[in-house]
This record gives C-alpha cells, structure tokens and sequence, in this order.
C-alpha cells in the first residue's frame, strides 16, 4: 500500500490548521488556544470558569494554560477573581472588552469544518470517522 494517498490529504489539513492559526493571530492578535479560552468562558455560568476547567477543555497542561490566562489577563481580556467559596482559590472571569474581542474574532477553521460536515449525509460521515 502507498501511505502517500493518506498522507498528503492529512498534510493538507495540518497545513490549513497552520495558515488559519496565523491569520487569526494577524487580524485580532490572538492565537487559537486564546480564543478557545474565551469562548469557554463565554459559554460558562456567570462567564466563569476555574482554571481546571479551563484545562480540561483545552485538553492542555497546566503550564501552557496558566501561559494562556496569563497573556490574555494583560490585555485585560480575562480577571482572576477570589473564589466565592475558598477564598484561596480564584476563578477566571471573561471581562466586557475580552467578550468584545471575542466577538469581532473570525469564525475558526473548525467552526466551517463543522458547518460542511453537518451538511453530509451520516453515511459519509461514518466513512469519514472510521
């Protein structure tokens, strides 16, 4: 079997992931792990989250998360407020000019990926899955 035919759509995809990250990051100074941060928040009761919430949807480590909350805390997208119930633990907090922001953003690759595949029909989707 040649894998070239498996590879290079697959390189396609990668490369396409990798032009999207960087005219996202040129039009509204965020990279996509910000963005998908804001959008959690965004989505969340009250526009809060802990940061373990924040790392599990991320699926990242904690290091790179707390890099991630640290920048966008800077451009005061994000606050880290004082937890209602343990005083020592903070949540984050998506500010009015972070939700602004996130507004303005362009849509995400995945985001039209997602809106052409809900338009297959499920039997191509099944092929597409397995």
């Amino acid at each position: 079997m040649d894998y070239t035919d498996i590879l290079i759509p697959i390189r396609k995809v990668v490369r396409s992931i990798n032009l999207d990250s960087k005219k996202i990051q040129k039009e509204c100074g965020l990279s996509i792990p910000q963005i998908l941060a804001l959008t959690y928040l965004s989505r969340s009761e009250n526009f809060q989250c802990t940061q373990l919430e924040l790392r599990k949807f991320l699926e990242l480590n904690s290091s790179t998360v707390t890099g991630i909350v640290s920048r966008l805390e800077k451009k005061g997208f994000v606050a880290k407020l004082p937890a209602r119930e343990d005083k020592r633990a903070t949540q984050l907090s998506l500010t009015s000019n972070g939700l602004a922001t996130l507004e303005k953003a362009p849509p995400l690759l995945q985001e039209k990926l997602v809106d052409k595949l809900s338009k297959l029909p499920s039997d191509k989707l099944i092929q597409i899955q397995t």
